[in-house]
């Protein structure tokens, strides 16, 4: 159900101020959805999705009958007015993505910040977001990382790569099938063919997959086997360079 914005009845400016809520939900499995995501859906006064056809089928397994209205990335900046004076006069409204965490390489980040502007209360619920799992199940360290989510498709993106080549905490990156081989080729060109890294897919979802190796170890093994659905991509970081002259000081010091 996709209805327009301007349908909802506005209510007199001496409401309180409602809450805009952030609501993860599953990024495959419908068992991830948390109790109180359910909650917050059923008693908001309106949802906002990224897309309402993909929504649709949750929100019906779940009995969520609240009225949904699109809020993606092509018309966020215009959508956020009106969520705001919707907010401003006592609606509470909660936002959700296809999948995952809002605004994580997802709409939700605009509205966030126009909300705070207006002293609108935000609330984000834990839940579902994918690059946890693949970070976790990667094997690579987890105390220091750095999320990158989609690297840019042309301008900046060589760049990009060679800031990253000399990153030293965990890389995770975000990638789609009909990308992956030409992103894993780039990867041996600036992170080196022995980078260890981790791909994951398919998350929560039947047929999940973890491939662990080198780039060029992970690449034989896609070329010849399915690139279905999104990919979680971790690289482990590079080798730490010693510091020039650490010991000299370190003598000094004493």
């Amino acid at each position: 159900m996709d209805h327009r914005l301007s349908t909802i009845d506005s209510n007199n400016m001496n409401n309180p101020i409602g809450k805009l809520y952030l609501v993860p939900t599953p990024i495959g499995n419908l068992e991830d959805m948390t109790f109180r995501a359910i909650r917050v859906l059923k008693e908001v006064d309106l949802i906002l999705a990224e897309d309402t056809r993909t929504s649709a089928p949750m929100l019906k397994h779940f009995e969520i009958h609240q009225k949904v209205f699109a809020h993606h990335q092509h018309n966020e900046h215009q959508s956020s007015n009106e969520i705001i004076k919707f907010l401003l006069q006592g609606k509470n409204i909660a936002l959700i993505s296809d999948a995952g965490t809002p605004a994580i390489s997802d709409p939700g980040f605009f509205l966030v910040r126009e909300a705070l502007k207006f002293n609108i209360a935000v609330e984000c619920l834990p839940g579902a977001t994918a690059f946890v799992p693949a970070l976790v199940n990667s094997g690579f360290p987890t105390d220091k990382f750095c999320f990158e989510g989609f690297l840019p498709l042309k301008k900046g993106r060589q760049t990009r790569y060679k800031f990253l080549a000399e990153e030293e905490r965990t890389i995770i990156l975000y990638e789609s099938p009909h990308r992956l081989l030409k992103t894993l080729d780039e990867m041996a060109t600036y992170f080196g063919a022995d980078r260890q890294i981790s791909v994951s897919r398919e998350l929560t979802k039947m047929f999940e997959e973890t491939v662990r190796g080198t780039v060029v170890e992970v690449k034989q093994y896609f070329e010849t086997h399915p690139m279905k659905g999104e990919f979680v991509m971790c690289v482990a970081g590079a080798a730490a360079k010693p510091a020039k002259g650490k010991y000299e000081r370190d003598e000094e010091e004493d």
